[in-house]
């Protein structure tokens, strides 16, 4: 096994007891290289706010090691708040980013300290101004870029630059405070460029605030989309920052608003190992030419980006000698259970079935994305290196 550079040299003796120890699948993560992606992402925009986008990894090992090194948090949930809040993080660090929220969930961030709430429609924003009256809210408006990122988070979430505005009086009105912009690029988004056409969006929509109805917004939140490390080649971060930063001052000049980033994946998914074991392999004709190599994990306990095979993990076994391309699928008893088939991965021919399979950058949406019991597979376990 080959391990990539993010990881130390003591990695591996540490990866190997726990395999000898505890029964795959397994996520094991190692805390440092989260620390090290944080100080990287502060660095490269030192005057931005950090929220982390906790459903990324809701561990409350990384919750803490965040919370310590100065995060805010973007929560989805009332039980992604209760987590967080164990932790002695001020509400004031906190915002509730999903557009999709019951009147109950408002009530009960609001009740906790929580006034910095995300909305993309009317009916949300007039349940924010019954239920948490007062508070700063701001508008997620619709991106493209879909065609770059490997994770698209389009259509589902924001309004059009119109309607953002229409919400920013509506909130005025209702006595909220009409307080920034918000959008994603989609996840593990390799064009750079997609970022510079939605800040000249949100320009729009300030100037058009200030010009046509007196309201000044202060703040612009970026949402995530900053790539981890899988096959599908990226920038390095330091062009990310750099480029990001220039797209800002062109349209804002040195007087930034106040900015928000909200990643997820780029801080934690290069952490994780996921150790699987083959199950089976097979050939579905003696002239076949491909094998099927089947793993105990799958896309229902903790692979499920691998759905249209959109995210390419790095692997690595134990065995070496001549390789084969093979078809990697789960162990569940349901088709969709193939990870890949049209992106050919070779593995050595000298895997035999028993052998651990290591999967990397997958501390990111793979334990909170497992199921809880499809085929009575329970959810992916994990351990701290």
């Amino acid at each position: 096994m080959i391990l990539p550079n993010q990881f130390s040299s003591d990695v591996p003796n540490k990866l190997e007891a726990l395999t000898q120890t505890k029964p795959t699948p397994f996520l094991a993560l190692d805390l440092s290289v989260i620390e090290t992606r944080f100080a990287e992402l502060s660095n490269g925009f030192p005057k931005a706010d950090v929220f982390y986008a906790v459903k990324a990894n809701p561990a409350n090992e990384v919750i803490e090691l965040l919370a310590q090194e100065g995060s805010s948090f973007d929560i989805a949930s009332p039980q992604e708040l209760d987590k967080v809040l164990q932790f002695n993080v001020a509400p004031e660090r906190i915002s509730y980013g999903n557009t999709i929220k019951k009147c109950s969930a408002i009530k009960y961030f609001y009740e906790h300290g929580v006034r910095l709430f995300a909305t993309d429609s009317e009916a949300d924003l007039r349940n924010i101004a019954e239920y948490a009256p007062g508070s700063d809210i701001y508008i997620r408006v619709l991106t493209d870029g879909s065609e770059g990122a490997d994770w698209p988070l389009s259509r589902k979430f924001g309004c059009n630059p119109e309607m953002a505005i229409e919400l920013a009086v509506l909130a005025r009105d209702l006595g909220l405070n009409p307080y920034g912009v918000s959008f994603h690029v989609g996840s593990q988004q390799r064009d750079i460029d997609v970022w510079d056409g939605a800040i000249a969006k949100v320009k729009v929509i300030f100037e058009r605030l200030v010009e046509e109805h007196g309201i000044r917004l202060q703040m612009i939140n970026m949402g995530g989309g900053f790539p981890a490390t899988y096959l599908q080649k990226t920038n390095e971060f330091e062009t990310y920052a750099e480029e990001i930063t220039r797209f800002l001052k062109e349209d804002f000049g040195e007087e930034l608003p106040r900015i928000i980033l909200e990643p997820g994946r780029s801080l934690v998914a290069d952490a994780g190992i996921i150790v699987s074991e083959v199950v089976l392999i097979s050939r579905k004709s003696s002239t076949a030419l491909e094998r099927w190599v089947y793993t105990d994990v799958g896309m229902f306990n903790g692979l499920i980006e691998t759905l249209g095979e959109a995210i390419k993990y790095p692997l690595s076994t134990s065995k070496s000698g001549p390789e084969e391309e093979v078809i990697l699928a789960g162990p569940t008893c349901d088709s969709l259970d193939i990870m890949y088939e049209q992106h050919k991965y070779e593995l050595p021919l000298s895997l035999e079935i028993g052998d651990h399979i290591y999967w990397f950058s997958t501390g990111a949406y793979t334990t909170s994305y497992s199921s809880i019991e499809f085929n009575g597979f329970p959810p992916l376990d994990y351990y701290i290196l």
